[in-house]
């Protein structure tokens, strides 16, 4: 069988060595006669998954120990209303910065729950960079300042942790959290979903400040609030136990690559193999500000959109697959996640460049 270069947005490629390490354990998990599927999740063999994943997830990112680790349900899309849920404190507005179609949806989703100020946008510039922080206009005021750390639809990365002071940083790190090493410190929340990074759809990663836990708005519901779940260990509702099992497995995968230092050198690497096409061809271009382009999605358009369909036809011919861009944006993404190995960028360039000799 041969796996074909999977350039998904999410749900995404995952490790190969992952996979076959749950093919084999499908039946029986180490000697247990069941599969991860079936325990429960109060069970030892369970709860033993769920703590190792935990540790090596600690581990990874460096999470200091007054911060909590959840393992929750519903996506960054349900963290958007979490967040102003959780964190207000009491308060009644929130900053946030935007800077393409996830960062608009969290503020969409927050002001059912509190005034939200745009600190910044990037709006007038198509989304393409993101603003510098010397334009933001925060309020001191705010419960937390909130920012999309990478967009995963149009391409654009923050290279950079902005300081807030003393209102609480939160971050949603969907589709770059695990792709190099990060300050979990100079954050009050982050928050992803698992589907890109991480392991199958269903679960949803918080890193939570403790200081921060215990002030949710009482419409909240218990499954909901942070506060209860880190009291119950991720388990007031039964957790989504087999996404955690692949977390966890990689998050060995990561460990055994050399952990994320060596997992970032991997991605610019092969970051740079596609960038640096794009930037000596007219035949496409990328339409990101250099200093702001994502190590993980890669939108890029062709010269006549009308070849469009011929260029997707011919990479799906070859085997490269998802690299359609989002109905919001048009042309092309090629999602290039921890999983996507360097081969997969070099087939890319090599029928990019022998699309544009037969068409250009």
């Amino acid at each position: 069988m041969t796996r074909v270069f999977n350039f998904s947005a999410g749900p995404a490629t995952l490790p190969e060595p992952v996979l076959r390490t749950a093919a084999q354990e499908m039946l029986d998990w180490h000697g247990s006669g069941m599969s991860v599927m079936e325990m429960s999740h109060r069970g030892k063999e369970f709860i033993a998954i769920h703590a190792e994943a935990e540790a090596l997830l600690r581990e990874l990112l460096g999470v200091p120990a007054n911060y909590k680790v959840l393992f929750l349900q519903g996506g960054a899309i349900g963290q958007n209303a979490l967040v102003p849920m959780n964190l207000l404190r009491g308060k009644t507005a929130a900053d946030y910065v935007d800077t393409g179609e996830w960062s608009k949806k969290s503020i969409k989703e927050a002001r059912h729950y509190c005034s939200v100020n745009v600190a910044a946008s990037s709006a007038a510039g198509g989304y393409t960079s993101v603003p510098k922080q010397s334009t933001w206009k925060l309020d001191p005021n705010a419960a937390y300042v909130h920012i999309c750390s990478n967009e995963t639809i149009g391409g654009v990365e923050y290279h950079w942790t902005p300081d807030t002071g003393a209102v609480p940083l939160v971050a949603d790190m969907s589709s770059n959290i695990l792709s190099r090493p990060v300050d979990v410190s100079r954050y009050g929340l982050i928050y992803a979903g698992a589907q890109k990074n991480i392991g199958p759809a269903g679960l949803t990663i918080v890193i939570v400040r403790d200081d921060l836990l215990g002030g949710a708005l009482p419409i909240t519901p218990s499954a909901f609030d942070y506060k209860q779940q880190a009291e119950a260990d991720s388990m007031l509702n039964t957790p989504p136990t087999y996404a955690i099992y692949i977390a966890g497995l990689v998050f060995n995968w990561i460990k055994a690559q050399g952990g994320l230092k060596a997992m970032e050198a991997h991605n610019r690497a092969k970051a740079a193999v596609l960038y640096d096409f794009l930037d000596a061809t007219s035949f496409y271009t990328s339409p990101v500000a250099r200093e702001d382009r994502s190590l993980m999605n890669v939108p890029f358009k062709l010269k006549d959109e009308a070849l469009d369909e011929a260029f997707l036809k011919g990479a799906q011919a070859l085997r490269m697959l998802q690299l359609k861009g989002h109905r919001s944006v048009g042309g092309m993404r090629a999602s290039i996640y921890n999983a996507m190995p360097v081969e997969g960028v070099q087939a890319l360039v090599a029928y990019m460049k022998e699309f544009e000799v037969r068409h250009g």
